[in-house]
């Protein structure tokens, strides 16, 4: 099922962060979504995942039934393993044989029973990616999950990150503030700015894609003037 957004409003107080937002994201698309700090792209993610109830409007907002959401931390509680973790709220009877395969998915095979202080930064975002793959989601939303991470490790959770897209196909939207990340894993990226979705473009160059592929620097200049940054 597509993502359908229709002139969404977000206030808080007098200051109004969203505006009339209108977004459609269609079924198994890779999206991401730019812009700068406080300009509204978590509000929309929120929005978006049923967890912020006073947004307003005169139109409307449909999400699939099924929707995950990861976020910058991996949020994972520490006073439970890491399958437990995974499996948390999952419904079904076949949970935990859903949480082994989503934490295999990841690379995590062999440390269910680890506790989460015995994780890694990376190693943590990953249990919190295999958290999200257990509810089988049609819609992933990501809000800065590589934010914290260490480059070298960045890299390799975008191209996992990339991999379980391909594996399962769900739609997603990725929130971040890294122009490169979002041209290297999404086929189309949104920049925000001042409430509205101020350009909308699609990176029509084949995966995987490397950050020294030449091609990427017309669709980065392209996002770094939208979002009114001029390279030195």
């Amino acid at each position: 099922m597509a993502t359908h957004v229709e002139q969404l409003t977000r206030s808080f107080g007098p200051r109004t962060v969203l505006h009339d937002i209108d977004l459609h994201i269609p079924d198994g698309q890779f999206t991401a979504l730019l812009g700068h700090s406080g300009s509204g792209k978590s509000t929309l993610l929120r929005a978006i995942a049923g967890l912020d109830h006073e947004v307003t409007g005169s139109g409307s907002l449909e999400a699939p039934e099924r929707v995950s959401v990861v976020f910058q931390d991996s949020r994972l509680l520490p006073w439970l393993r890491v399958l437990d973790n995974v499996i948390l709220g999952a419904p079904g009877p076949d949970a935990l044989e859903r949480g082994r395969a989503a934490l295999a998915e990841v690379g995590l095979a062999g440390r269910e029973k680890a506790w989460p202080t015995q994780l890694s930064g990376g190693e943590a975002q990953r249990a919190a990616l295999a958290r999200s793959l257990v509810w089988k989601p049609e819609l992933l939303l990501a809000d800065e999950p590589f934010g914290a991470l260490d480059a070298l490790t960045r890299i390799k959770m975008h191209a996992l990150t990339r991999e379980l897209w391909e594996r399962h196909r769900p739609s997603v939207l990725l929130v971040t503030h890294d122009v490169d990340e979002a041209i290297v894993l999404a086929d189309r990226v949104l920049v925000l700015d001042n409430g509205r979705i101020g350009l909308d473009l699609t990176v029509d160059i084949p995966h995987p894609r490397s950050y020294r592929d030449p091609r990427l620097g017309e669709y980065r200049e392209r996002l770094l003037a939208a979002l009114g940054v001029v390279e030195v």
